[in-house]
């Protein structure tokens, strides 16, 4: 009979869920939990290894430790008496049982980062101040997209390509409705990728509260319910997200404004909408309220998507423009009054009047109540934490993913960072490469990049070359009776290694990725010419135009190889 002592169990389901896992490992003809007793009791064949057990119950989050095996007669069996043990990964002088890792959020970073190092035998502490699972579930991916997609569906009701044959119905936008079926998506994925996620594991103890640092291994968190309670962590991710940033313009504090969350849950449509903002949140949502029935102008305060290739603000400024949108370049508010009812916006070009003011000009890291400065963790000057790949901070123990630093605001990014700050903080060494990060705007038609633009490129010192091979070129676009955008390669001159993709297409996101594949496997533009593409998509434009660097394509017949 074996023996382990069990840690960290609070329940007698900690105990049944224990049970399981060890029942499961093969070799194990018995296993009994006791939570009262805080042991497990196990009948073994001889192939079965201490530390295949005491992984199995460190997986799960508790620890696990050997207290007495069987010992063969020729003491070269599978056990031999040994002291206690167990798995922690501390640094010596610690102390505890096991490491302990505070997370501060619940966002994608904060999960993947503290379920991580569960799988790697930590204990965590989360600590979150407002909703259960952060930006991306509750205020911004999962319903903008559902917005955005509601409104591509109004707009193919008025207005498409087959109008001819198939005349179009304009709906009727029932906003209340919809904004009901969106939150109950929202409610949805919350509860079933959060919520339940955490109360199901024993491993992470959640703690609803503001925290702020005393040192660099001590949180004070002022609980939601009341009163103050210390945390005393070995490491401790910082996960905290970033919140809308607004410009310093005269008047617009005082001002009803919107920013993206609020009109995510607007119960009504307003008729006329102005948009400052010129980027991702801005671009998507304005083209969703006036697809539901807003006139919209947009303020951008230098052309749409300015920090992308040219190109790309060009063909979207068109696609806005024949939409009946009204984009306004070059062109800041230098005084906003909200009078009457109305907004009143004042530019060099006039007044700009609206219903209703969304402001969309990027977030701010959630930083500023952390009292970083206790634990000495450097900030840049927006205030996000300084990290490096390995997402380490300034200060030893503390590691930092998503929003709140100064990587990429994607959620993807966030969630990959999480994961690979929770392998650093138990003792691995992983690191985030961003060179082939794909990045989409839903807007339509979408946008999408991935690698460098001739602009980054020149910037590092490469020279290169590229091609831009417009929509009318690809026969999936002309089959679509779609041809707005293009698809755009870069390679280093020379070798003809691609070393960047841009795309504005109404699949843009669905092509990009195998460009991601197709920059980080080193591929030359005569490799991707001469792979086999699927006929008819999209993504076989990534085909053409990689041909169009050593032939004309219009020469080509369909399905040229």
């Amino acid at each position: 009979m074996t023996r382990l002592n069990i840690t960290s169990m609070t329940c007698e389901s900690c105990a049944t869920h224990i049970q399981d896992a060890l029942q499961r490992i093969p070799g194990v003809n018995s296993a009994e939990v006791s939570y009262a007793e805080g042991c497990a009791r196990l009948a073994t064949a001889p192939s079965v290894s201490a530390d295949a057990l005491i992984a199995a119950v460190a997986r799960l989050g508790y620890g696990a430790t050997l207290v007495e095996a069987p010992v063969s007669p020729a003491s070269n069996g599978p056990f031999e008496r040994i002291p206690s043990r167990m798995v922690t990964g501390k640094k010596p002088g610690h102390g505890g049982d096991r490491l302990h890792i505070a997370v501060i959020g619940s966002g994608a970073a904060a999960m993947a980062g503290a379920l991580k190092a569960i799988e790697r035998g930590a204990r965590v502490t989360l600590i979150e101040r407002g909703t259960i699972g952060g930006t991306c579930v509750n205020v911004g991916c999962v319903p903008s997209k559902i917005m955005i997609r509601t409104a591509h569906i109004a707009h193919l009701r008025r207005e498409s390509p087959f109008d001819a044959g198939l005349p179009p119905t304009p709906p009727a936008i029932l906003r209340e409705q919809l904004l009901a079926q969106q939150q109950a998506r929202v409610d949805e994925l919350r509860h079933a990728k959060y919520e339940s996620i955490l109360s199901g594991n024993p491993g992470i103890a959640v703690l609803h509260g503001d925290a702020r640092f005393r040192d660099g291994h001590t949180l004070a968190v002022r609980l939601r319910e009341g009163g103050e309670r210390t945390v005393t962590f070995d490491r401790c991710l910082i996960a905290t997200g970033a919140r809308p940033s607004l410009p310093p313009i005269p008047g617009l504090a005082d001002t009803p404004y919107w920013t993206s969350t609020e009109a995510l849950v607007t119960e009504t449509l307003p008729p006329r909408l102005a948009v400052i903002g010129s980027s991702v949140a801005a671009v998507e949502l304005a083209q969703a309220f006036a697809r539901l029935g807003s006139r919209v102008t947009i303020l951008a305060r230098r052309t749409l998507l300015s920090r992308e290739d040219p190109a790309i603000g060009e063909t979207l400024t068109a696609a806005f423009r024949v939409e009946g949108i009204q984009v306004l370049e070059h062109t800041q508010a230098s005084q906003i009054a909200h009078r009457d009812g109305d907004f009143v916006l004042t530019t060099a070009a006039g007044e700009v009047r609206s219903d209703r003011l969304l402001v969309a000009t990027g977030r701010t890291a959630n930083t500023r109540s952390l009292e970083l400065a206790s634990a000495g963790i450097g900030v840049n000057q927006e205030g996000a934490i300084v990290i490096d790949p390995g997402m380490r901070t300034s200060a030893t123990d503390i590691f930092a993913a998503g929003d709140c630093t100064d990587q990429p605001q994607f959620v993807y990014i966030a969630a990959a960072a999480g994961t690979r700050a929770a392998i650093n903080m138990t003792g691995g060494s992983a690191a985030l490469d961003l060179a082939t990060m794909p990045m989409v705007i839903f807007s339509d038609p979408q946008v999408a990049t991935v690698g460098c633009g001739e602009r980054e490129a020149h910037h590092a010192g490469i020279e290169t070359d590229s091609r831009l091979l417009t929509l009318d070129n690809v026969p999936r676009a002309l089959a679509n009776f779609d041809t707005r955008g293009f698809i755009k390669l870069v390679t280093e001159a020379g070798s003809t290694r691609i070393i960047g993709v841009q795309a504005v297409a109404s699949e843009a996101g669905e092509l990009i990725q195998s460009a991601a594949l197709a920059i980080r496997a080193q591929m030359t533009v005569q490799d991707l010419a001469d792979q086999l593409f699927p006929y008819l998509t999209m993504v076989e434009g990534l085909k053409l135009a990689a041909q169009t660097f050593s032939k004309d394509v219009k020469q080509l017949s369909c399905c040229a190889g």
